[in-house]
């Protein structure tokens, strides 16, 4: 059972129990689309979802839960600017997660991301998620593969939880090319006003571009369900990336239908006094 609406963009989800292989997997793709017409397109999108989360909001019975996954420079933040521009921020909340705490690592290491999960009415982003767990944990070898391999089937089951609470859940991971990430690291470094967003820590993290894209490639694979599905998303063309990504939200989010809630009986014969 499908549990999330088709969009004209239904071809990146990754359908449960497929293998993917990011190699086979454009990151240059953008159809037919062209620049102006994207941002246009994306415009759109962005007056669907201010729309929608009003509702969401105002019912409070529903949640969305939209989680952000890439290599670095792989654009979560300027996704996050540009298709949340104009949305309400009482009902939007962002949780990045960095390398975990003391405290965070004495408990389980699902515990500082349902801390985070949307309450009803709400829409959360996760900038980077709980797949760090089986990402640079697992190529960095901070846990024996014995850990990390159980950690697939307690993320689906963590999200199949959410999703019973009332969330619905999308996952997005940003597909950018070696060379791409190549080209932003030099843009950061050639222009001043960057210079803060530039870590050389980026460039030992890019020497093991290859064991990352096999721990991506599995992520994908075994935690794409009908009830948390992960998108492959071509992200070298930004604007491509924005557009594709607003409309299966906004259709997402159409899908749930949320209602304002109904007018108190009486209202219309309240008088506002001088």
């Amino acid at each position: 059972m499908d549990f999330i609406q088709e969009s004209p963009f239904a071809k990146y989800r990754i359908q449960p129990g497929t293998r993917v292989h990011l190699a086979n997997m454009d990151p240059d793709d953008a159809g037919k689309w062209d620049k102006d017409k994207a941002k246009k397109a994306v415009e759109k999108e962005r007056a669907r979802i201010e729309e929608w989360q009003e509702k969401l909001y105002a019912e409070s019975k529903q949640s969305l839960l939209i989680v952000l996954q890439a290599t670095d420079t792989g654009g979560m933040d300027g996704t996050i600017e540009a298709v949340f521009e104009g949305v309400n921020p009482k009902g939007c909340n962002v949780a990045s997660f960095k390398a975990p705490s003391s405290e965070e690592l004495s408990h389980d290491f699902l515990w500082r991301i349902h801390k985070q999960a949307p309450a009803k009415g709400m829409i959360t982003i996760f900038n980077r998620s709980h797949y760090e767990d089986v990402l640079v944990v697992r190529v960095k070898e901070f846990v024996p593969e014995v850990v990390w391999r159980e950690r697939y089937q307690l993320i689906n089951d963590f999200e199949r939880l959410l999703w019973l609470n009332g969330t619905k859940i999308l996952k997005f991971y940003l597909h950018i090319s070696k060379e791409e990430q190549k080209e932003r690291l030099q843009a950061r470094l050639d222009d001043p006003t960057k210079h803060w967003k530039f870590n050389s820590a980026d460039l030992t993290e890019r020497q093991l571009w290859d064991q990352y894209e096999v721990a991506f490639e599995d992520a994908l694979s075994f935690c794409s369900t009908p009830y948390a599905p992960w998108y492959v998303i071509p992200a070298n063309k930004k604007w491509y990336r924005n557009v594709v990504i607003s409309r299966i939200i906004a259709d997402t989010l159409e899908a749930m239908n949320p209602q304002f809630p109904l007018s108190l009986p009486d209202l219309k014969d309240v008088v506002i006094p001088d």
